[in-house]
């Protein structure tokens, strides 16, 4: 009962998250490029203040999770995103944009690692490969609500589907307080948390755990180059479409309604290829999956290539397709692959940790694209796809690495019998 209770509230959390974000996030570079009117530099500006934000939070607020509460660590951190997100909708300038990002970035990274590791406590580490994959699933559909809720509320005006989305998500930590179990968490003991030197305790544990595993620190590189890549990539794709680009009209419709199809197919995509590897790979075994999550990641960059090479819309929006049919299907399987190989005291610092990196690369990476950008958007983008190859080698090397799980580790969700990451027939 008690895995039941706390797996519906984590759909609950992913599917309404999902659709708050997507809210958001439809539109939110038509917002800033239209209505704050941030040139290339300054998009990606904006993303790396929220990087730096998110590398400087990352470990302190793994360590708070794993001493005292991830339940609180979760619910804190989307009341601050969704309070982050309401004041960039509220005032468009840079300066503001700036600040907000600041304040919702500290939020998303309470939860960062934080929430995968309640999960894992609450169910088990052996269901984590079916939870994540169909959380995933349920955050794609809900997604898709949330572009069609985007593009309605941005062709009235375009800060709309930030503020209305950020108050929803400080409605759902509300619901979080009232309904999130923490059960499978037990915080240190009082005396044990009364410094500051406890926590550097917790971080060193992690460290530890690190060097024991190589595969960990091999994925950790990996976080680096995603995130090289994703800041400029994610940040200057909308631009990219608006001005190298031509997008025909839609009748009497605003140019914005592009933008949720592309989403709203970006997210059916992800659902689809998701639930081929739910039904196909098996997270039990290592080595298959480092194998698909190369084979993925080899997909994004040749579509985030291609994507800034297109000479029009069909093949950019073919090639934007494919990148994001890879990613999505990746995101869930990383996930699941990470958690499985960390220790479960230090499994939120972990996490955080693989945040933190991704953040430096993205802090390394998105100015200097940013920069590329200010004067070739295509240059800037099919550099972003390149600076994601070296993960390749590197998937090749984490094959080598790390541990199955057991051959006889088996789930039992929502009463269906399902062994992990795989549904029991076709």
């Amino acid at each position: 009962m008690r895995q039941r209770d706390a797996y519906r509230v984590y759909l609950i959390l992913q599917g309404a998250f999902s659709l708050c974000f997507a809210t958001i996030v439809t539109t939110n570079l038509v917002y800033q490029a239209q209505t704050a009117r941030l040139n290339p530099l300054q998009l990606v500006l904006v993303g790396t203040v929220l990087e730096a934000t998110s590398f400087v939070c990352q470990v302190p607020t793994g360590v708070l999770a794993d001493r005292y509460s991830r339940r609180a660590a979760v619910i804190a951190g989307y009341a601050l995103t969704g309070a982050g997100f309401v004041l960039e909708g509220a005032i468009p300038r840079f300066e503001t944009i700036l600040l907000a990002q600041v304040i919702w970035g500290a939020g998303i990274t309470l939860t960062d690692g934080a929430q995968e590791a309640w999960i894992a406590g609450e169910v088990g580490e052996e269901r984590l490969g079916h939870v994540f994959l169909r959380s995933t699933q349920v955050a794609e559909v809900a997604g898709l609500a949330g572009v069609a809720i985007s593009v309605a509320l941005a062709s009235v005006r375009l800060n709309l589907p930030l503020v209305v989305g950020g108050v929803a998500i400080v409605a759902l930590a509300g619901y979080l307080a009232l309904a999130m179990p923490e059960t499978g968490f037990h915080p240190a003991p009082r005396a044990g948390r009364t410094t500051w030197g406890s926590l550097g305790i917790t971080f060193r544990e992690a460290a530890r755990a690190v060097r024991r595993r190589p595969v960990l620190l091999t994925i950790l590189v990996i976080a680096a180059f995603y995130g090289l890549s994703s800041e400029g990539f994610d940040r200057l794709w909308t631009p990219h479409l608006l001005h190298d680009i031509t997008l025909p009209a839609l009748g009497p419709l605003r140019p914005v309604v592009w933008f949720g199809i592309i989403s709203a197919v970006s997210s059916l995509l992800a659902l689809v290829s998701t639930e081929v590897v739910r039904r196909r790979l098996d997270l039990r075994h290592h080595r298959a999956v480092a194998w698909t999550l190369c084979g993925m990641t080899a997909l994004s960059v040749a579509g985030m290539v291609a994507f800034g090479l297109a000479p029009d819309l069909v093949v950019a929006l073919g090639a934007y397709w494919v990148y994001a049919l890879a990613r999505g299907a990746a995101r869930p399987v990383k996930s699941a692959w990470l958690t499985q190989q960390i220790d479960p005291e230090v499994r939120a610092t972990v996490l955080s940790m693989s945040g933190q990196v991704d953040a430096l690369g993205q802090i390394a990476g998105g100015p200097a694209i940013g920069a590329i950008g200010n004067a070739s958007l295509r240059a800037a983008i099919v550099v972003a796809g390149l600076a994601l190859a070296p993960a390749l080698p590197l998937y090749a090397r984490a094959a080598g690495q790390g541990r199955d799980l057991a051959p006889d580790e088996t789930a039992v969700v929502d009463g269906e019998a399902e062994a992990v990451g795989r549904s029991p027939g076709p």
